[in-house]
């Protein structure tokens, strides 16, 4: 009896895993937005929309995500006339793996040789969601150069690690991302297909987006990313903060941040504070992820505005 559960069960495994393969086989998209940059070894995917001659702003995906994470907010920038850049890290999305660790020194790392061969010199408005606030950070200390100004959206800075329940989720998310990653890995997600856009895109991108939800490479790569939080983190916040003179626009999904007095509101208010041209705005029905939809970003796109309004 054990025997034809244990048979039974397996046969249920393969028909699960096999529905999965035939729906990504289908529905995975068979082109895609943008190109392949070498950066030696590897290639990373860039897209760019908007004039050329516009206004150079920067996308920083968070964490599990890529280029196609900003489908929207690229197409309602180029509306206003920016140029608007996305790519996919290594491992992520459509991109090449690199060495690990992958924290955020070897995101930035990536990202200096990104733009270098993608002939990337001018100043840009520097965009991180999330966890890519981080990175953004991190890249702008480095080189100060290449800002015009930053846009924080609904991201956590190198600072709220010190706050404990931000440290908690941290360390909970990142064993969480690995357990994520193995289930992935073994095929299991493949079903579950059409629920990988999150955020609620349109166009391309959507494919694009349940295609990753689904790869065991994007996960395990993301995962690593998440494992290594609090040491990038850490990195960050040891080679210093944002110039007090950059414009600085913080945009929060949710409840305003100025009606609360928590240490983490604090935090994500910090940088507005500290920026001699600093604004800050929240989206109150959009969610973490959905800020970034063509349903809620139009505050995103205003921010980006006001920046370049400032410099």
């Amino acid at each position: 009896m054990l025997k034809l559960i244990v048979l039974g069960l397996g046969a249920i495994l393969v028909a699960w895993i096999g529905i999965g393969l035939v729906l990504e086989a289908a529905f995975a998209p068979k082109t895609l937005r943008g190109e392949m940059v070498s950066i030696g070894e590897r290639r990373l995917r860039l897209v760019c929309e908007g004039p050329e001659s516009g206004p150079l702003v920067w996308l920083e995906a968070g964490a599990f995500g890529f280029s196609a994470d900003f489908a929207d907010l690229q197409a309602a920038l180029a509306q206003e006339g920016f140029r608007a850049c996305a790519y996919d890290r290594a491992g992520l999305g459509f991109s090449d793996p690199g060495p690990r660790p992958r924290d955020s020194a070897a995101i930035v790392t990536d990202l200096e040789r990104l733009m270098a061969e993608a002939g990337v010199t001018r100043p840009a408005i520097l965009v991180g969601h999330s966890m890519g606030g981080q990175h953004v950070r991190l890249f702008a200390v480095r080189h100060p150069e290449r800002v015009a100004g930053i846009v924080l959206v609904d991201a956590a800075t190198p600072e709220a690690v010190e706050i404990s329940m931000v440290r908690r989720f941290v360390d909970t998310f990142g064993r969480l991302s690995q357990a994520v990653a193995g289930l992935t890995s073994a095929g299991l997600a493949k079903p579950l297909f059409f629920l990988g856009d999150r955020i609620g895109l349109s166009g391309p991108a959507v494919r694009e987006k349940q295609a990753a939800f689904v790869s065991g490479r994007h996960a395990r790569n993301a995962a690593n990313e998440a494992a290594h939080w609090l040491e990038s983190a850490a990195m960050t916040r040891a080679a210093g903060r944002l110039d007090p003179a950059w414009p600085v626009a913080v945009v929060t999904a949710g409840e305003s941040a100025r009606i609360s007095d928590s240490a983490w509101a604090a935090a994500r208010l910090a940088p507005v504070e500290a920026s001699v041209a600093g604004s800050y705005a929240a989206v109150p029905e959009a969610g973490h992820a959905t800020i970034l939809s063509h349903r809620h970003n139009g505050e995103i796109v205003s921010a980006v505005k006001r920046v370049a309004a400032a410099l």
